[in-house]
């Protein structure tokens, strides 16, 4: 049995979400309340649960607060349910560094009717936050809006040095559950100059710029950027697919540049991670380097394995670092994985493979 939380100011989302769940066999919501200060007299009695459906601004105490009291005693899976996250915001954000493994769009209008057609969204969503290993990534801070701007007007003309030589070899990430808080750890590991890199991380649209703002704020030795039409593959730059779109990687001559494609969802993922493999194994071949992350389902595993079938050296996270082992589990399951390795290893792979 799944033990549920709800954490909502709206009375409203709280009962439509009760609604979604009374019927459920595996799944028990325990307790729910309009704010976390009341949530953690209720845990005096009823324990703490598998999983939190949280939201981020509200009275009292906001989520990412509760999240850093949270993880103090346990790290527990949680889903964020808010309408910041639409808006791409940058607690959103601090939210999945933080330990949230999933997120939810909360409409401000219409949300009976948005309850009644997500239903089956948020109980799958609960099942596979239940099966993830919340953690903490430890000194995270938080950084302002406005120091992002500033920081990301700086560095978008220091970090990127277009005059360099295109790289012999393109590195191809694909992550979805987890994956916000893994990337962050493995790129901070990357060394100046290091090879072109795109990856697709599963999440909604407007997720991914802030997701990239912050990103290149952080990491010493990359430029990060939401991927635009057509923006070219070099050293030292990380191109996210946006949370929207396809992402594929083109050949250009002697460079490569990405192709943003507005259609529909592949592998239920919209951008998909077999779309870049797939891309990466018909246009880059053997000079591509593919690495599958954390992550719930199947998505990359089928297109990885082509990647390897034409020479290109292909890697999934070892199952202990894992937020879930969902991704990676399938693509060594068809034999699409050279070698599961750690993030130091991704990270030696990255900066010393030519």
């Amino acid at each position: 049995m799944i033990k549920l939380f709800i954490i909502d100011d709206s009375a409203l989302v709280r009962n439509e979400l009760k609604k979604i769940f009374a019927p459920i066999k595996d799944i028990e919501i325990i307790g729910s309340t309009s704010n976390p200060v009341d949530a953690f007299n209720i845990f005096k009695k009823v324990g703490l649960p598998d999983v939190f459906i949280l939201d981020i601004e509200m009275p009292k105490m906001d989520g990412i607060t509760f999240l850093e009291m949270i993880a103090k005693q346990k790290p527990i899976p949680t889903i964020i349910c808010s309408t910041l996250v639409k808006q791409g915001s940058s607690l959103a954000i601090d939210a999945m560094r933080m330990g949230a493994v999933d997120i939810i769009l909360k409409p401000t209008v219409n949300l009976q009717q948005f309850f009644g057609q997500r239903d089956e969204e948020f109980i799958s969503k609960v099942r596979t936050a239940s099966k993830a290993r919340a953690r903490l990534i430890p000194n995270i801070k938080r950084v302002s809006e406005e120091r992002i701007l500033q920081q990301n007007q700086f560095s978008s003309s220091v970090k990127v040095n277009s005059s360099l030589p295109p790289s012999k070899k393109i590195i191809a990430i694909g992550a979805s559950t987890g994956g916000v808080q893994i990337l962050e750890q493995l790129l901070r590991m990357l060394d100046v100059k290091h090879p072109p890199i795109v990856i697709t991380q599963h999440m909604p649209a407007g997720f991914t710029a802030s997701f990239a703002q912050r990103l290149n704020m952080i990491l010493p030795n990359s430029n990060v950027k939401e991927a635009e039409e057509s923006d070219a593959l070099i050293h030292g730059r990380v191109l996210i697919a946006p949370g929207d779109l396809h992402m594929e990687v083109k050949k250009s001559g002697f460079t490569y540049k990405v192709a943003l494609k507005n259609y529909p969802k592949v592998n239920s993922h919209k951008p998909s991670v077999n779309v870049l493999f797939r891309s990466m194994a018909k246009e880059v071949g053997m000079f591509g380097v593919g690495f599958i992350l954390t992550g719930m389902g199947d998505d990359g595993a089928t297109s990885l394995l082509e990647m390897k079938n034409v020479g290109a050296k292909t890697y999934a996270q070892e199952k202990k670092s894992c937020i879930v082992y969902g991704m990676p589990k399938q693509a060594v399951e068809i034999g699409a994985v050279d070698k599961s390795i750690s993030l130091d290893e991704m990270a030696n792979i990255i900066n010393t493979v030519r």
